[in-house]
């Protein structure tokens, strides 16, 4: 199952693409949230299945869970909903952004097709909303660069019957901190980040070793066939170990630290 970030607007809505049901699912607080603006989704949703439940309503009973991540970083049971749900979720929901929002599934729908057909796309459409948010070309192709190397880890991974999820979460948490020295919530920390991605917090040179940690630990993986999670684990540590003598050389001939606590808005030609 594969997990995804997607924007209505300037809100992120947590997604899950299931490929044996060719089915999204979304995250309901979060699209209570962008329907909303509440800043409490999580009281109204509760509120609201109270509510249905009340009226005789079956969609709160058909409500599934999937592990998510939330803002600290840590996966959770999150109540999610298909997109056939979510359009009759809408119907209860009070919000002049009805109607934008249901056209804005329809285009997560096509968005899929699209880039099953010619995974090309995504590499375009992640360029535009990266141009979009202000982001300068150098670090752009960088980031890039980086999603590609990411996806092959991820693959290996796959391949080596690691799950999505809690375990995708724990090796990336070991291969930060394997280069880097610290974790992934203590390095989001120095940023100043909460709910952002640190991938997208990163100075040129943090993503460069970043994607040297990856790549290390994927050609390592692919190298030794590692078996099962502890396997992979001490793998993932040794990937980013390769990271880490590259960072310890070039602080050394900088004379500079290469994490620092600039975060998006620094980064950008544009705040």
């Amino acid at each position: 199952m594969e997990t995804a970030l997607k924007l209505f607007e300037d809100k992120k809505i947590r997604t899950h693409w299931d490929e044996s049901k060719e089915k999204w699912y979304f995250s309901i607080v979060d699209v209570i949230a962008a329907l909303t603006g509440t800043e409490r989704p999580r009281k109204y949703w509760n509120d609201l299945k109270i509510k249905l439940h009340q009226e005789g309503s079956e969609l709160s009973e058909k409500i599934g869970q999937l592990k998510m991540q939330s803002s600290d970083g840590k996966f959770y049971n999150t109540d999610v909903a298909d997109t056939e749900q979510i359009l009759r979720l809408i119907q209860s929901v009070p919000s002049k952004k009805a109607e934008p929002f249901k056209i804005w599934l329809a285009s997560v729908g096509s968005e899929r097709i699209d880039e099953i057909a010619d995974p090309e796309i995504a590499i375009q459409r992640a360029l535009r909303y990266y141009q979009r948010m202000g982001y300068s070309n150098e670090w752009i192709a960088q980031r890039l660069k980086s999603i590609e190397i990411r996806k092959d880890l991820t693959n290996e991974w796959d391949r080596g019957g690691i799950k999505q999820g809690l375990e995708y979460a724990l090796l990336t948490d070991e291969i930060t901190r394997a280069w880097s020295g610290m974790n992934t919530r203590d390095y989001k920390k120095i940023k100043g980040l909460k709910k952002e991605s640190l991938r997208d917090n990163m100075t040129n040179a943090e993503l460069v070793l970043n994607m040297l940690a990856e790549l290390s630990a994927t050609e390592i993986s692919k190298k030794e066939n590692p078996k099962g999670f502890r396997e992979t684990m001490c793998v993932a540590s040794r990937g980013g170990g390769v990271a880490r003598a590259a960072k310890l050389q070039l602080e050394k001939e900088t004379g500079k630290k290469v994490i620092t606590g600039r975060n998006a808005k620094m980064l950008k030609k544009v705040d």
